[in-house]
């Protein structure tokens, strides 16, 4: 009778520790559906079906972006968003990156109201993504501006000569090899990337122009590459209203009629890593951050881009 007892005693036991990893397993089971909803729609899970304000943060050197196109096109498509805000805060970059961005969100504001919120820093490349906004906010001591383009290369030959190094370079034409690090830049070579730069300088003060509607020659004088501050920039009519967030949502609510009341809702501004490379690199990224790669050295063409040396 006794062998009974402890038979069902130890029984009674093993019930119990089967029911405490039943337990665990449903709750990583949850856990991993709940992720798995993550990963597949970052920052749109359960909960957010709901009509909201979306906010996309432009952050960093700015070039070429599919992600950022693709979750513009979303938001344009989505119901249940009532109006984006783009918040800058960038140094500028590429002009094609700047470019982009302005017309996808030329695209999205044809759907519905778009505003732009300089933070610290938004200048070049950045500016052109802001005034692509339906209005343009800023605060007094943020910097913005910087309406210009330029290309940067560099030529060692005269290093490579003092090191015993020469260098051949045979090219189909004068202006194949042009510019080249291994030779002086030649006059016709200078005079064809001045043409470039001059021709991509004149269409970002026509976007400046157009958008801000100012006066070209009004332009030309402002877009000799300074900064401005927010108060500046709001006296010479390169932005609209200094502010911040909470002014943007009041202005959506007074001249939009989105209801301030709506949760404001962040566009993931980078897509999820993916495997064990993708995790490995965002982890070298926050240790390191910007230390070991300046975005700058990853720029390709023509740049838009504030960096005082």
């Amino acid at each position: 009778m006794s062998f009974d007892t402890d038979a069902w005693l130890e029984r009674r036991k093993l019930s119990r520790r089967l029911n405490w990893w039943r337990f665990i397993a449903v709750i990583a089971l949850l856990a991993a559906g709940l992720g798995g909803l993550w990963w597949l729609d970052p920052g749109n899970v359960i909960g957010r079906r709901e009509d909201h304000v979306a906010r996309l943060e432009i952050a960093g050197v700015i070039g070429e972006n599919p992600w950022w196109a693709k979750k513009l096109k979303e938001a344009g498509d989505d119901p249940h968003v009532k109006a984006v805000i783009i918040y800058v805060n960038s140094p500028g970059g590429s002009t094609y990156g700047g470019e982009q961005l302005y017309t996808n969100i030329r695209k999205l504001a044809a759907h519905k109201p778009v505003v732009a919120v300089i933070g610290t820093l938004g200048a070049s490349a950045g500016y052109m993504t802001a005034i692509a906004a339906d209005r343009v906010f800023a605060r007094e001591t943020s910097l913005t501006g910087s309406i210009g383009v330029l290309f940067q290369t560099a030529e060692f030959s005269q290093l490579l000569g003092k090191l015993g190094v020469t260098a051949e370079s045979i090219a189909s034409g004068p202006l194949k090899d042009q510019p080249s690090p291994i030779k002086p830049l030649s006059p016709e070579g200078r005079a064809e990337l001045r043409r470039m730069v001059m021709e991509t300088y004149d269409w970002f003060v026509g976007l400046v122009a157009e958008r801000r509607q100012l006066p070209r020659d009004t332009v030309l004088k402002l877009a000799d590459g300074r900064v401005y501050t927010g108060r500046d920039a709001l006296n010479q009519g390169l932005i609209d209203q200094l502010g911040g967030m909470e002014e943007a949502r009041a202005w959506l609510a007074e001249s939009r009629a989105i209801p301030a009341g709506l949760p404001l809702r962040d566009i993931p501004p980078e897509p999820p890593a993916e495997g064990w490379r993708g995790m490995a690199s965002m982890a070298v990224s926050s240790l390191f951050g910007k230390s070991l790669f300046p975005e700058r050295l990853r720029l390709d063409g023509l740049i838009s881009l504030w960096h005082p040396e």
